[in-house]
């Protein structure tokens, strides 16, 4: 497979309930905002969302690909410009059982729409299983979203060890989310750097900080992206930090 000439950037996440597919959503927004152009994947297969947190109503998705001679060009939907989606497709758990063939199909024609992207995000599903850490590996990037419960921890410190078991060289991120602070986001890296260090020899940098603002929810509730509801809110702004640091790769 030839050198992807976008970047793939997969968005993960140990546990649910983080924000992963808000900040896919978000940066994806703010990236496209900029002039470059943007595909967001929806590759929480069984359990997809990012239509649902957007209010849209996707003509095709996912499973046209996987049970048709349809290819992910296909399906691509325009959200605004500079910014396309492909669907998931929610409430089909059995797709998150796709034989190895399906998914490395996948992955190839990821990598051939790095001809037409600049970036490309994967909104990977929360978790450890295997089609996850596939999708994963298909990336230039990947970054965990944590939060400060012991949970969100304990889940993201396994998620990195399985990938980096199964893809030494990965580049993993960290950015935590919903923080009450800055200071205590910086903690809240800190115990999970710690861990990586001490058992996995590596430090996993951290992209950011996004503090916890009452605006995210209102915009999931309003199924609308931060960026058009509240683009200069606390939590926009700091998403906007880790996007600028993404462009700069």
């Amino acid at each position: 497979m030839n050198k992807p000439s976008g970047q793939i950037i997969a968005i993960a996440s140990g546990k649910g309930g983080v924000g992963k597919t808000w900040l896919a959503i978000t940066l994806a927004h703010l990236i496209a905002r900029t002039g470059r152009k943007v595909l967001l994947f929806d590759g929480d297969i069984g359990l997809a969302n990012v239509d649902v947190q957007l209010g849209l109503t996707p003509k095709d998705d996912l499973s046209k690909v996987f049970y048709s001679n349809a290819t992910l060009k296909d399906i691509i939907m325009p959200f605004v410009p500079n910014f396309d989606i492909i669907a998931g497709r929610s409430g089909s758990g059995n797709l998150a059982s796709l034989p190895a063939a399906k998914l490395t199909a996948l992955k190839e024609q990821l990598a051939a729409l790095t001809a037409s992207y600049d970036f490309i995000l994967i909104d990977l599903g929360a978790g450890v299983e295997e089609h996850v850490r596939t999708l994963a590996a298909v990336a230039s990037c990947c970054i965990v979203v944590v939060t400060d419960e012991p949970t969100s921890l304990t889940d993201a410190y396994a998620f990195i060890k399985l990938c980096l078991s199964a893809e030494p060289g990965m580049d993993i991120r960290i950015a935590i989310n919903q923080s009450a602070t800055l200071k205590e986001g910086q903690k809240t890296y800190a115990s999970l750097n710690k861990a990586c260090i001490n058992f996995l020899s590596m430090s996993p940098p951290c992209l950011g900080v996004i503090r916890k603002d009452g605006k995210v929810k209102d915009s999931i509730r309003h199924q609308a992206s931060l960026i058009d509801r509240a683009p200069h809110c606390t939590a926009a702004t700091d998403a906007a930090t880790i996007a600028i640091k993404l462009m700069q790769k």
